[in-house]
């Protein structure tokens, strides 16, 4: 049996990985960083707990040499983009020095190494998207315009010059904006329900914003699919659907599925700075490498993550 290591496991879409990880056969060992009240404690019995702070090498490295995983899926990250604006050394310690640790460690300490699966980042290409309205390819220049996005960056080279100095087997997925959470309504898909589920006035940002609305199992298929894949080895692939929606057009949408009949507040919440006007990611490399493509349409995601949260304020 297989082992793999999944970092992120109490986050958005390794809670979901991980089971669907032990339905495959797997082996199932989490790195997880210790918090008090929060772990993955909903996870099937079969899966081995490790704790470490991902910027503690000597910790990461003794749970990589006891482990010997022939995978890494990383997907651990402080991933709120407003976030890093204010905690921009947490950001980057986090999610550059711990991505740098984690894929050493698994370079240097276990022989039979396969792959290292990286969560990347749509956010990675920032300031190139200030330039145009196209659909983003994988090859388009990172410039990356948040804290977030400069550590995410940072890491995706590190595993390119790993891969090009050592051969290191790195994949890394490029997930554009996901949305489906069940426990963080901080976001704008689940920020718009709930407020819409609770309120008669509803308080939003810029109703022109064009984003690509990824539902969370197409996201979690899209590890499974590159995951032990050959042709991902050394790739970045975006997991995109395609298509761009305004949040005014995505808000309203929302209003339509929760009978919300109250007011939207327009820019009531303060832009981000270099904020991209439009993202649209372009999906062929997933198609033809991975035989991955979406199979959820936002009005039908957006019905699964209505009906979460719907049973959440019924309770």
């Amino acid at each position: 049996m297989e082992k793999v290591l999944l970092t992120g496991a109490t986050g958005f879409v390794g809670k979901i990985l991980v089971k669907k990880l032990v339905e495959k056969g797997y082996e199932v060992h989490t790195l997880e960083r210790y918090v008090t009240g929060r772990y993955s404690l909903d996870a099937p019995q079969s899966v081995v707990r490790h704790y470490a702070n991902l910027t503690d090498y000597p910790a990461v490295r003794h749970v990589v040499k006891e482990v010997q995983p022939e995978y890494c899926i990383h997907t651990a990250a402080v991933s709120a983009v407003s976030f890093s604006y204010d905690h921009y050394i947490e950001v980057s310690e986090a999610n550059y020095l711990g991505t740098v640790n984690l894929a050493e460690a698994c370079y240097r300490d276990v022989p039979h190494f396969k792959q290292f699966l990286m969560a990347g980042t749509s956010e990675e290409y920032g300031m190139s998207l200030l330039t145009t309205d196209k659909k983003i390819v994988e090859d388009y220049e990172l410039k990356p315009n948040s804290p977030y996005a400069v550590a995410k960056v940072a890491g995706d080279l590190y595993l390119r010059y790993m891969h090009m100095a050592y051969g290191f087997p790195y994949t890394t997925l490029r997930p554009f904006n996901t949305y489906g959470r069940v426990d963080n309504s901080h976001f704008f898909i689940e920020r718009t329900i709930t407020q819409m589920l609770k309120q008669d006035k509803v308080y939003l940002g810029d109703p022109d914003t064009v984003r690509d609305w990824v539902y969370v199992d197409d996201h979690v298929q899209g590890y499974l699919k590159a995951l032990g894949n050959k042709k991902a080895i050394g790739q970045e692939i975006q997991l995109c659907t395609g298509k761009g929606y305004t949040t005014k057009e995505t808000a309203e949408l929302i209003a339509k599925l929760t009978g919300f009949k109250g007011e939207i507040v327009w820019r009531a919440t303060p832009p981000r700075p270099l904020d991209a006007k439009v993202l649209i990611g372009d999906n062929t490399k997933a198609k033809d490498l991975l035989n991955w493509e979406p199979k959820y349409n936002l009005e039908e995601g957006l019905k699964a993550t209505i009906d979460y949260w719907e049973k959440i304020y019924k309770k």
